[in-house]
């Protein structure tokens, strides 16, 4: 006899029921999330095969870790978390670090006419039958310029500049100042800049 699967609609009753051990609503939850996770790993890791490996761990990590949810948080700040130790322990494994370029440098005077700078913004092409070809050619370059970035860099971009973040999110999620975090977004909005200088609205 088959048993119809039991549907949970809040999150607050998924939670608790995964933490008492309950396989389906676990599992429901992770449906729910997959491709939030995904996609910010991938966002992360610029690359297709580590984000389903982060994917895979960062369930593993859920199942193991899920009583230690406290609810203070949003669940989806708490797995962005996972997700970024999980990008991070990969990344010192693959030493992706060697291949950065260091943007610990102070801007020259004509980097920026200001203390802040702005979100990063790509122009958009003008709509003609080439737009979609242009399109993936933009995003191939904006995807390795941002693997050039040191990962502490990328990932406060990440957050901020596409997840759409406050500094203040960004900060506790990466454990940093306020102060820290808008200067590693400044530097690595700056250093995008300046890689894809012919194409980023400034």
């Amino acid at each position: 006899m088959t048993i119809k699967s039991q549907q949970y609609d809040d999150d607050k009753d998924l939670i608790l029921k995964a933490k008492t051990g309950d396989e389906q609503a676990f599992t429901q939850l992770i449906r729910k999330y997959e491709q939030l996770i995904f996609s910010f790993a991938y966002k992360v890791c610029r690359d297709r095969e580590k984000a389903e490996e982060t994917l895979q761990d960062t369930f593993v990590n859920v199942y193991r870790k899920i009583r230690q949810f406290d609810g203070k948080s949003k669940f989806s700040t708490w797995l962005y978390s996972i997700v970024l130790n999980n990008c991070k322990m990969k990344h010192r494994k693959t030493k992706l670090e060697q291949a950065s370029r260091s943007i610990e440098r102070e801007p020259s005077s004509t980097d920026t006419h200001s203390s802040e700078t702005k979100p990063f913004d790509i122009q958009s092409p003008h709509e003609t039958p080439l737009e979609s070809m242009l399109n993936e050619e933009l995003q191939e370059r904006l995807d390795n310029a941002i693997l050039k970035l040191p990962l502490d860099y990328r990932i406060v971009f990440v957050l901020r500049d596409i997840e759409g973040l406050s500094n203040e999110q960004t900060a506790k999620l990466m454990r940093l100042t306020v102060p820290a975090v808008k200067s590693r977004l400044r530097r690595a909005r700056l250093f995008l800049r300046e890689q894809l200088h012919d194409i980023v609205a400034i």
